[in-house]
C-alpha cells in the first residue's frame, strides 16, 4: 500500500495544475489549434442541468467586453485607429438580468444543488467581412439551448476552434471562426490577446450585479475616480 500510495502522489505532482494548462492553451500558435467542422466542434455543456437552456444571453457590446477581460479601452485603442472599434471581428454573449436572477434563484430553490454558474460565449472570426456577414442574421438574445444549433452549428462552411475556460461562477467558451479550406488564422494576435486575458482573471465569486447590467461601468478595469467591482 505505502509504494502504490508513493506513486499516487508522483503522478498527482507530475499532472499540471489547472492554470498551467490554461496558460499553454493560450500560448499556442495559429497553426496549432484545433479547428474543426462546425458539425462536429463541441457546443456548449449543460450537464444535468436542463432548465439552464432556457435561461438567455445577449450580445454585448465592444467596451462591455474590454471590462469583462479588464483590458483597458485605451489599451486596445493604440493599436488601431481611434475612431475604430476594438476587437472588430468579435461576437460577444453575456448573461441576461434574468437569466443571473434566474441562476440565483434555481439554486436557492434546489437548495444547492442547482447551478448558479453562468456561460459567457465569445466568436472571433478570421475577418470583420465574415463577422459583419454574420452579424444580419444572429440574434440579439438568444437561449442558451439554442447555441448549439442555430449559432454553432449554424454556420456551415466554417471551422471553429474551440477553447473552455471555467472563472469561479462564469464558464468562458471561446470560439476562433474560420472558413473550411483556410490555413492559420488571420485574427491570432487577438485571440491569444483574449485567450490570455482570460486565463489571467481570477474566479468570479458573484456575478448577479456583474455582467448583464448596461450600465455597469466596471468589473475590473477602473476608470479614474471609479473603484472595481470584486472578484
Amino acid at each position: 500500500m505505502g509504494e502504490k500510495e508513493k506513486k499516487k502522489k508522483i503522478q498527482k505532482h507530475q499532472l499540471p495544475i489547472p492554470q498551467q494548462q490554461q496558460q499553454q492553451q493560450a500560448n499556442k500558435s495559429s497553426t496549432d489549434y484545433s479547428f474543426k467542422p462546425s458539425s462536429d466542434v463541441k457546443g456548449l455543456r449543460f450537464g444535468g442541468q436542463l432548465v439552464v437552456k432556457s435561461f438567455t444571453v445577449r450580445r454585448a457590446s465592444p467596451l462591455e467586453l474590454l471590462r469583462l477581460l479588464a483590458l483597458p479601452p485605451s489599451q486596445q485603442l493604440q493599436q488601431h485607429n481611434p475612431n475604430s472599434i476594438p476587437l472588430p471581428s468579435t461576437i460577444t454573449y453575456l448573461p441576461t438580468n434574468f437569466s443571473i436572477l434566474a441562476h440565483h434563484a434555481w439554486h436557492t430553490l434546489t437548495l444547492g444543488l442547482g447551478t448558479k454558474k453562468s456561460k459567457v460565449i465569445l466568436f472571433i472570426f478570421e475577418s470583420e467581412s465574415m463577422k459583419s456577414a454574420v452579424d444580419r442574421f444572429w440574434p440579439s438574445a438568444i437561449p442558451l439551448g439554442e447555441v448549439n444549433k442555430k449559432l454553432i452549428r449554424g454556420l456551415p462552411g466554417c471551422e471553429m476552434a474551440r477553447f473552455k475556460f471555467r472563472k469561479g461562477c462564469i464558464t468562458f467558451y471561446l470560439y476562433a471562426v474560420r472558413h473550411v479550406g483556410v490555413i492559420g488564422f488571420s485574427r491570432a494576435d487577438d485571440l491569444k490577446m483574449i485567450l490570455q486575458s482570460v486565463v489571467e482573471l481570477k474566479d468570479f465569486l458573484d456575478h448577479t450585479a456583474m455582467l448583464a447590467l448596461p450600465t455597469q461601468r466596471s468589473i475590473c478595469f477602473s476608470p479614474p475616480g471609479a473603484v472595481a467591482m470584486a472578484h
